[in-house]
């Protein structure tokens, strides 16, 4: 052993092995192909400076870019039965479920928070699309109940972002009756006069879109979203035509009625706060008396000259 083997050939070593990189600091855009610095993504909330491409997030990054100062808190939501119809088909329901979980670290397809947003009080729920392309189940529809059940409690709007691939087929005919279940819990939130606030995010589809999705007393949507019932694809099949370019798209939607607004993902923040502004002002229980205000009592009649009330002339 000599100086050259214990200094010199480690040194050489180290200089010349190879450096191992992570294969996530290069994203490649859906949209136009170009390659992103992850970094860079991520300062741009997700979206493709080349292109405007709005790529999928998930709760956690909408709570931060919404909330004042990224402080929330996150509700515990209600437990539901893992696997109520024993379903399988290529792999046990149960096990598709635990995969979603490791994937995603999150109990289901929808989280809802509660925070303030430019100072005004929200709670927001919003949909994973990995966690099993958010298919609406028994979870998701006992976490839009508790989302409304906390908006009526707190007397704040409720926000909700939607993404879907429609309502989850392992749960059967449980997962549609979250459709009516949803609705009832959207209709309570309106009699309390609180709005409710949909922004649609791609995708948005199926039985999704034929429920809660679409009850929104103020409907945005990103830019490009996809938002039907049935997909353009299965449409072309069907009635054996070329659909319209664009066509169930956000902006095609737009033109045609179906959205208020198509609103960019860095002007979301923003534009959600002036909307909870604008309707925060007209929240009030309709049978509450303003004490602050005099009450004014109406007169019947005015006494004039020219008609006189009928005790005078009977008088004259």
């Amino acid at each position: 052993m000599n100086w050259l083997t214990n200094k010199v050939l480690p040194k050489f070593r180290q200089l010349t092995a190879k450096q191992d990189t992570p294969d996530n600091l290069w994203i490649k855009c859906p949209g136009c192909g170009q390659m992103l610095f992850h970094n860079d993504l991520e300062t741009n909330q997700n979206v493709c400076n080349h292109c405007e491409h709005h790529m999928r997030v998930g709760p956690t990054e909408r709570f931060k870019a919404l909330f004042d100062d990224a402080k929330y808190d996150v509700i515990e939501l209600p437990e539901v039965p893992a696997d109520p119809l024993k379903f399988r088909d290529s792999k046990k329901y149960t096990e598709r479920l635990k995969d979603a979980r490791s994937k995603t670290g999150d109990r289901d397809a929808m989280i809802v928070a509660h925070g303030q947003i430019t100072g005004n009080p929200a709670v927001v729920a919003v949909q994973n699309f990995d966690f099993m392309g958010g298919s609406l189940g028994l979870a998701v529809g006992e976490a839009i109940v508790a989302a409304s059940k906390l908006a009526i409690l707190q007397k704040a709007p409720l926000i909700l972002f939607s993404a879907a691939g429609g309502a989850r087929m392992q749960e059967g005919i449980l997962s549609l009756m979250q459709m009516p279940r949803t609705t009832v819990a959207i209709q309570r939130l309106k009699e309390s006069n609180l709005p409710f606030i949909v922004v649609l995010t791609d995708p948005t589809t199926g039985g999704v879109t034929a429920s809660y999705a679409m009850l929104g007393d103020i409907q945005i949507s990103e830019p490009g979203a996809l938002i039907c019932f049935a997909g353009p694809r299965v449409i072309e099949e069907t009635i054996r035509e070329t659909l319209p370019e664009g066509f169930q798209r956000a902006e095609f939607l737009l033109d045609h009625g179906m959205l208020d607004m198509v609103v960019h993902r860095l002007d979301l923040r923003v534009t959600l706060a002036r909307l909870i502004d604008l309707t925060g002002n007209r929240v009030k229980d309709p049978n509450a008396v303003d004490e602050e205000k005099p009450v004014e009592l109406e007169v019947a009649a005015e006494i004039t000259e020219e008609d006189p009330p009928k005790d005078l002339k009977a008088a004259e």
